[in-house]
């Protein structure tokens, strides 16, 4: 693929993904090492939500959630059925997830991924990991959803069907890019 400029329409595939049983592996234990933590946020503001919305997805063209009405997105981020998950490492933000069961049953894995800075390290196991075990352990939890796209690191599909998600549809969209996107730069 070659790099894409801001303004151009790219095509893009989503795949759905799902798993209906806990996995075998175990729960991680956190990294040693340098100081790391996982804290759950309690009633973020927006700012804080976009901030790590865009330190992650800034490279995969993560900007849909800038088109929120601010309200909108508040209810999001704020709602008491929706966690936001910050891994902390050597004193900044690594990595985050946000867990969405808004939907009963459901446990949704609306957003994961690490800092540019952060990717190549091991740490993207420890937090699918993770957080796929925060999910099953929510009461009333039947099955894990979540999607990727092309536009997502370039090992994302494969490494969820690794950690135990199958898919289960795709569909293809297009979108006007708001930033450069360039995958060959992806390690």
């Amino acid at each position: 693929m070659t790099a894409r400029r801001t303004g151009e329409t790219v095509e893009y595939t989503i795949t759905y993904l799902e798993m209906t049983a806990r996995p075998n592996y175990t729960r991680p234990h956190l990294f040693g090492g340098a100081p790391s933590a996982l804290i759950h946020a309690t009633e973020p503001p927006n700012w804080y939500f976009l901030m790590l919305y865009d330190a992650v997805g800034a490279d995969y063209a993560w900007t849909d959630r800038h088109d929120d009405d601010p309200d909108e997105l508040g209810d999001f981020v704020r709602d008491t059925n929706v966690e936001i998950y910050t891994l902390l490492r050597d004193g900044w933000i690594n990595g985050f997830f946000t867990l969405d069961f808004r939907t009963p049953g459901v446990g949704d894995l609306a957003y994961l991924g690490l800092v540019p800075e952060a990717v190549g390290k091991g740490m993207g196991t420890w937090l699918l990991q993770t957080a796929v075990h925060t999910l099953w352990d929510h009461e009333g939890v039947k099955k894990l959803t979540l999607n990727t796209c092309t536009l997502d690191h370039p090992r994302a599909l494969a490494h969820y069907q690794r950690n135990g998600f199958s898919p289960v549809g795709q569909e293809t969209r297009t979108r006007i890019l708001t930033r450069d996107w360039d995958p060959a730069r992806f390690p």
